[in-house]
């Protein structure tokens, strides 16, 4: 007797008693089934966006974002004014940045926070205003860096001693002020995947402790800089508020140090709150967040008998990546049997990784339904691949899925609002898909998909056209 596929699954990943439901908090709230059993997300079904947009597609729940992009702003509004202070909340681009869902977070009461020169550009297109853009990243250019000062960019959060020195002589020559943040590693060591950490002492980014006390002293003897506070990050897709209150403890014993010498009237913890790709996950609440996080830094202040800062929070994935439903067309499936004898049932479709590059980066787990009918099969161990010339090709790597799915079928992956599209490629010169909003049945792209001659542009070799050549 052949063991069954069953021995394949991981022990977190348990068979459904429908392989047709939709698992409270990983899918958009707006997530049902229509009477013919298609999935609908805001209303409109996934089979007549398919139909209208093809396939790959992004779907962005507008609804979805804007409801979590007011539940942070909410929740540490309530929790900093509990306490005597004030918050603000930026939203991290990173996880998606596009001109539309700018004006939707800005709309919402929301800062934003870019890291490129080009997510700059992408905020100051959609009319944010500077002054309320946080400017990250651990090798801004001089040019970034210019640029930045040059439209008023309300923060910078230099990362290194050169950094310093490129601010100080942009300000020297321009006469301009500029505002900055310190960004610190707290040794932290966030409970996640080694590259989604970012507070452990051997990275790229910020500060160690024991630097940043000499790096805001050179800050405070440059007239065009204002020094304004700390800055920590300790990683990405964080469950808990553990990671956060050890790196507060750790962080204001230097804010403490640091009120001797001057002003620190800013503390900025970052975020990396995480959000639900599968039915196990258990992310904190918004507001369990956003109280426990704030009280800690008010009783690690009464703790020194300092004053409590104003803080900061960045909260990228958790605004968007639920509101995100990617939706593919299945190409084929095949059965392969492994070396222990079991089975694994192959269904291919018609993206992969350049449109979902974190299974690949990551190993990140995701969830996938059956998305343009209901599925008569059993559930069935299944592994949902994508089209480019790789095996790590895993759009998702474990889930049951109805084994009556075929070639044809429309199959939707949830939570890939955040970093699919700003990690996606075109490897295998694909075209990168559309991405399309959704609200109270109604669809607008918001993100034009790629086409084979968009891919092609930048190929000078096309028509005979002569390749350049940069030696003449």
């Amino acid at each position: 007797m052949l063991p069954p596929a069953d021995s394949l699954a991981p022990e977190w990943l348990v068979v459904p008693d429908d392989a047709n439901d939709l698992a409270d908090g990983v899918w958009p709230e707006s997530a049902v089934r229509d009477d013919d059993g298609a999935l609908l997300i805001a209303g409109v079904s996934a089979p007549s966006l398919t139909r209208t947009y093809g396939s790959p597609l992004l779907v962005l729940d507008e609804d979805e974002v804007r409801g979590r992009a007011r539940r942070f702003r909410v929740a540490f509004d309530r929790a900093a004014a509990a306490h005597g202070t004030t918050a603000q909340v930026y939203y991290a681009g990173k996880a998606f940045l596009c001109t539309t869902v700018a004006r939707w977070v800005v709309d919402e009461g929301l800062r934003i926070d870019v890291c490129t020169g080009g997510e700059l550009a992408v905020a100051l297109a959609a009319g944010v205003a500077p002054a309320s853009l946080g400017f990250h990243g651990n090798n801004k250019s001089v040019a970034e860096l210019e640029r930045a000062v040059e439209v008023g960019v309300g923060t910078v959060i230099v990362d290194s001693a050169i950094e310093i020195e490129r601010l100080a002589a942009i300000t020297a020559r321009t006469g301009a002020t500029q505002r900055v943040l310190v960004r610190v590693i707290s040794g932290v060591h966030a409970e996640t995947h080694d590259f989604l950490a970012t507070a452990h002492e051997d990275q790229k980014f910020g500060f160690p402790l024991p630097d940043a006390e000499h790096a805001v002293a050179r800050i405070r003897e440059i007239p065009g800089l204002v020094f304004a506070g700390l800055h920590c990050h300790i990683g990405s897709q964080i469950f808990g508020v553990a990671g956060f209150r050890e790196s507060a403890s750790r962080v204001l014993d230097l804010h403490a140090t640091l009120l001797q010498d001057g002003p620190v009237p800013q503390l900025n913890l970052g975020g990396g709150f995480g959000i639900a790709y599968t039915r196990v996950d258990d992310p904190t609440p918004i507001e369990d967040l956003a109280g426990e996080i704030v009280a800690a830094v008010a009783e690690g202040c009464a703790a020194r008998g300092i004053p409590m800062p104003a803080l900061s929070f960045e909260p990228g994935r958790a605004i968007v990546g639920t509101a995100g439903v990617t939706i593919y067309e299945v190409g084929t499936t095949k059965d392969v049997t492994v070396e222990s004898g079991a089975v694994r049932r192959y269904v291919s479709v018609d993206g992969g990784m350049s449109d979902n590059a974190r299974p690949a980066l990551y190993g990140a787990q995701f969830s996938a339904r059956l998305a343009s009918r209901v599925g008569a099969g059993e559930p069935r161990l299944s592994r949902v691949v994508g089209k480019h010339c790789e095996s790590g090709d895993i759009v998702v790597d474990h889930e049951y899925l109805p084994d009556d799915l075929v070639p044809g079928d429309l199959l939707a992956v949830p939570a890939t609002g955040a970093y699919c599209v700003s990690l996606a490629s075109n490897y295998n010169h694909v075209p990168r898909p559309p991405v399309v909003a959704v609200r109270e049945g109604r669809s607008t792209v918001i993100v034009r998909g790629e086409t084979l001659d968009d891919v092609l542009a930048r190929d000078t070799g096309i028509d005979g056209a002569p390749a350049v050549d940069r030696d003449k």
